[in-house]
């Protein structure tokens, strides 16, 4: 059975919203979850949640890292911090994925310290999964991991992304595209310019489509989208406000009027359904690829829709094997 350790003191509803999501999890799809963390606090929660007969477990961790704190130094001065004991269960063997509410710096650097980097990536990157007006989902591939980066940074992400999209969304060749402000190869500063030239030139036999802008995000006319982290993150922000706004809009008008009310009663399913579509929940959370481990770290504002749905695609990356593909493609990028 997959074991996934959860850091359940992260995140702005912990630990209920990481205990129920633990539970939908283990019910639904049979992975055997760790929630770490202050023991008293969890089985309490617990008691109210009908799991006896779950895979349940809880790792006792003392600690918890703050928002307001600086990753490196907290990880150093919490030793017995949460998500660092979360990170040692994965490289410990005992669990195969670890999921995440909490700090994203400081989740990154107690994966980077106890876990490392796989061979052949300078550095890891956070993979955002957008919704397309085709109804698949696009893949954006780097939305805040690394704000400066050079062209071989962005080749690596693109080689990650392409495995990663492949593996998990079962589609044989993904189309990968490079965001820039045109679709000209001479568009873009000098770091997209020179990605793109590698990109054209790579020995690897990936489906990549060149230059696309913003808008193709959403088009669904491409697979794996790569950036920069401060590009992606802004995408990917901007992106969550817009959708809550249109719901909150859309929401709006259809119970401003008596005519509305009535047509709104009877689109309630499509509302909703239109709703869940742009729900960042449903997506779980953001996998870091270019570790040696499996680490998905979701919002800080994350329910237990979120937390399960993350627990899903951690257990979906360790069961797909997707470091060991990554590995090899990397190690052909270079031999070739």
């Amino acid at each position: 059975m997959t074991t996934i350790a959860v850091d359940a003191m992260g995140g702005d509803h912990a630990p209920q919203a990481e205990v129920e999501g633990a539970v939908l999890a283990a019910r639904e799809y049979g992975v055997a979850v760790q929630l770490v963390g202050q023991p008293n606090l969890l089985e309490w929660h617990l008691r109210s949640q009908n799991a006896n007969s779950l895979s349940i477990e809880i790792v006792p961790a003392s600690e918890v890292i703050a928002m307001d704190e600086s990753p490196v130094k907290a990880l150093r001065r919490k030793p017995d911090a949460s998500i660092r004991v979360a990170t040692c269960q994965v490289r410990d063997g005992k669990a195969q994925g670890l999921v995440t509410a909490g700090h994203t710096g400081a989740a990154m650097a107690a994966v980077k310290m106890e876990l490392g980097t796989l061979p052949g990536v300078d550095r890891p990157a956070l993979a955002s999964v957008f919704p397309t007006k085709r109804g698949t989902g696009a893949v954006l591939v780097d939305v805040g991991a690394n704000v400066d980066c050079r062209p071989q940074h962005l080749q690596q992400f693109a080689i990650m992304g392409e495995v990663y999209y492949r593996v998990m969304f079962g589609v044989a060749r993904p189309r990968v595209g490079l965001l820039s402000i045109g679709e000209e190869a001479s568009k873009g500063n000098e770091v997209v310019r020179e990605t793109h030239r590698r990109l054209k030139e790579s020995p690897l036999s990936f489906d990549f489509v060149g230059n696309v802008e913003g808008r193709d995000v959403f088009g669904g006319d491409v697979d794996v989208v790569v950036c920069d982290g401060f590009i992606g993150n802004v995408a990917l922000k901007i992106s969550e406000g817009m959708a809550e706004a249109i719901i909150a809009l859309l929401k709006e008008a259809l119970s401003s009027t008596l005519t509305a009310q009535v047509g709104y009663v009877l689109s309630r399913q499509a509302f909703d359904e239109f709703k869940k579509r742009l729900d960042y929940s449903e997506y779980g959370g953001v996998p870091l690829l270019g570790v040696k481990g499996v680490c998905v770290i979701c919002h800080g504002r994350s329910n237990s829709n979120a937390i399960k749905n993350a627990i899903r695609i951690a257990a979906g990356f360790s069961a797909g094997r997707i470091n060991e593909k990554i590995e090899r493609e990397l190690a052909l990028a270079v031999a070739k």
